[in-house]
Order: structure tokens, then sequence, then C-alpha cells
């Protein structure tokens, strides 16, 4: 069932506003809710033309890799628990992101060059609700030298 009211591309604030809908009807992601070890749980909600929406689980300790999306907006919904955020510029330059925790409640929505790394650095699970638009076909993953840039890894394709 989509909460999506036109067709159109959707960029970051309507991708927010997306993510916010679906986190607010735990109908449409509780029933998916799976906690994992090792790795996180994640399961595609819906894909449309437009988009795409996505369920993510963390445990404790459990983060990505420093990534980016394929060319795709994104935003996402911190459901339950905490998630702390990394951002990394795009350039060549040395950087040294700053976290940034965002607790249930919280939408933090992107543009289509965003890199980014994300942990659940607390004590209890997490859930998030993440949207993006178009429909994610790879992902980016970066690994960063010792004196701060970053360097592509691999690009992966992206299947649900």
């Amino acid at each position: 069932m989509s909460v999506v009211p036109s067709p159109a591309l959707l960029g970051p604030a309507r991708l927010a506003g997306l993510a916010a809908s679906f986190a607010a009807r735990r109908d449409l992601w509780l029933p998916a809710v799976r906690f994992t070890h090792p790795d996180r749980h994640y399961t595609r909600l819906e894909r449309a033309d437009t988009h795409e929406v996505w369920l993510l689980t963390w445990l404790p300790g459990q983060g990505t890799e420093i990534h980016g999306h394929g060319g795709s907006s994104g935003a996402f919904t911190v459901v339950r628990g905490e998630l702390t955020e990394r951002v990394f510029p795009p350039s060549s330059h040395p950087s040294h992101p700053v976290p940034r925790r965002l607790g249930a409640g919280a939408t933090r929505s992107f543009g289509p060059r965003h890199v980014h790394s994300v942990v659940n650095g607390g004590a209890s699970p997490a859930v998030s609700v993440h949207a993006y638009a178009p429909a994610l076909a790879t992902m980016t993953y970066y690994r960063r030298l010792p004196d701060g840039r970053l360097v592509t890894d691999r690009i992966e394709g992206v299947d649900a």
C-alpha cells in the first residue's frame, strides 16, 4: 500500500515525509521486525515506479560500512532506539565527520551524493524505516585512508 501522492521524482524532503509516514504506520513494518546476528536484518517493504521503502534492524554495535546510494536520494526515520550517523563530504580532501545521534522519531534526509555510515552505538536494539528514489540499484562502499580521505572500495548491486 503506497502512501505516495504523486508519481513525480521524489527529492529528499518528500522522501523524509514518506519515511515518516511509513514509520507512523506500525502495521506496515512491525510484522517484518527481526533481529539477527552477526549481520543486520533488512527487508523491502514497498517498491513502486518512483521509490522504495526498506525496514532495517540494528542490534547494539551493528552498523554499516561507509557507503553511498548509487545516485539515489533518501531518508530514514528511527522508529525505535538510537542510531549514530557520520557524514563524509564528497571530496578528495581528508574529512573527520562529527557523529550525529538520531533518536526515535528523528528523520534524516539526503541527496544523491550523500556518503555516510550508520551504527547503533546504544545499548538497545534499534529499528529504522528508509525511503529511496529512485529505487536502489547499486551501493558504493568506501574505505578511509589513514589521512582521512575516502577511496572507493567496491560497488555492489542491490537485491531484496
